[in-house]
């Protein structure tokens, strides 16, 4: 059997028809649904170009099929190329097919305006948060937090079944129905080499330095890295010298280097920009003392469970799913420097307590190991395979040219 899976990420096609990812979620990330159903074919949007592009992996291959929808960057082009897309996806379901659709996302919510029969939702995001105040500069960022919020719960409520990457906190905001097939598991998948050998060591003495690292994009402002460099002249007023490194790029780090310049913090902060996923970023993991994340928003956060199975000791705003992976003096409110300054530098003070935060996060982190997860998500996958896979598809996608 055939599972359609349908995702926002974005991929590069080449004239040979082959497709590459950038960003991740390349082959073996679709790999994992093969072990229940025999085929993926993958829902995404495309961009042609004439090569492939830097350090790109291959999608496609080995049972796993994309089927291309128009590349759109933002609400006007998607309007824009709404007709294309419309046709791309009649085309993308055939009877027989199972469907499972990554939400929230556009077009997921396109999708099922028009399909027939059951389907299941993989919750890996929250819209609530993602179109929050500070975390979200778009100018339609109150019309489209409501409308997606308010289509997501809608999803949920009539999906056969639902997995969420988090434990409590986007199932208490999105519900399934009762009597749906639900589960709880993330996207992330740790092989054995992203866990330390052992937890950090207690030093027996307070910090006078500290190496602090973020990871994560900066395309929106809600990774809160601006939060976190308010932070550092406190620290430093503190009597700690601290450093910061941050590993990825977007498009905000023109304005945050310009913060960083206007706070006279130039020979404290340093932005790596991106760095491929694995064992690059691991090396900046192991040269660090503590990982913050000063997100105003986020779902199950990956650079935090890597960092947390490196044995790092972490502090995190109290956003999403963060409190099922941390707890207590190490969560702070989001968008509040003092706060974030404050939690760091207590930490930093009590050797003790970064080598029991370093062994916990550890421990921790094990929970999502990939056999671990495998175990869930294959669960899952079955109970799809039986509930979800409709008998036909009339036309999927509703509107006309």
């Amino acid at each position: 059997m055939r599972i359609v899976v349908s995702t926002e990420q974005r991929y590069s096609r080449t004239p040979d028809g082959r497709v590459w990812s950038s960003t991740g979620a390349a082959n073996a990330f679709w790999q994992r649904y093969r072990a229940v159903f025999e085929e993926v074919r993958v829902l995404a949007r495309c961009a042609e170009v004439p090569g492939r592009p830097v350090d790109a992996q291959r999608v496609d291959g080995d049972g796993v099929e994309v089927h291309p929808l128009p590349q759109y960057l933002g609400p006007v082009q998607y309007l824009r190329r709404l007709p294309r897309l419309r046709r791309a996806l009649r085309t993308a379901i055939e009877p027989g097919d199972a469907v499972l659709l990554r939400v929230p996302s556009a077009i997921a919510t396109l999708l099922l305006r028009g399909l027939r029969g059951p389907f299941g939702l993989e919750v890996v995001g929250d819209p609530y948060d993602v179109f929050a105040p500070g975390a979200s500069r778009h100018p339609l960022r109150r019309p489209l937090r409501w409308w997606f919020t308010r289509r997501l719960r809608a999803q949920c409520r009539a999906a056969s079944a639902v997995s969420y990457v988090t434990e409590r906190a986007l199932q208490s905001r999105y519900p399934a129905a009762p009597g749906a097939v639900t589960a709880a598991y993330s996207s992330i998948q740790l092989d054995e080499d992203a866990f330390a050998d052992r937890p950090r060591k207690d030093t027996g003495a307070a910090r006078v330095s500290l190496r602090l690292v973020t990871v994560g994009s900066l395309e929106q402002p809600y990774k809160g890295v601006d939060t976190l460099i308010e932070a550092l002249p406190l620290l430093v007023d503190a009597g700690l010298e601290a450093s910061l490194v941050h590993v990825g790029d977007g498009r905000c780090r023109a304005d945050l280097e310009r913060l960083v310049r206007e706070r006279r913090l130039g020979g404290r902060v340093c932005f790596a920009g991106a760095v491929p996923p694995g064992a690059p970023v691991r090396l900046f993991l192991d040269d660090a003392d503590l990982f913050v994340l000063p997100s105003r928003t986020e779902g199950l956060p990956r650079a935090l469970i890597e960092a947390m199975a490196r044995g790092l000791p972490a502090v995190a705003t109290n956003v999403g799913g963060v409190p099922e992976l941390l707890g207590g003096a190490r969560l702070v409110p989001p968008g509040d420097p003092v706060a974030l300054a404050c939690a760091i530098s207590a930490l930093a003070a009590d050797p003790a307590a970064m080598a029991a935060a370093s062994a916990r996060n550890l421990a921790r982190a094990r929970n999502y190991s990939a056999e671990t997860l495998a175990r869930r998500r294959a669960g899952f996958y079955r109970a799809l395979r039986v509930r979800t896979a409709p008998d036909r598809v009339e036309e999927v996608v509703s509107g006309a040219d």
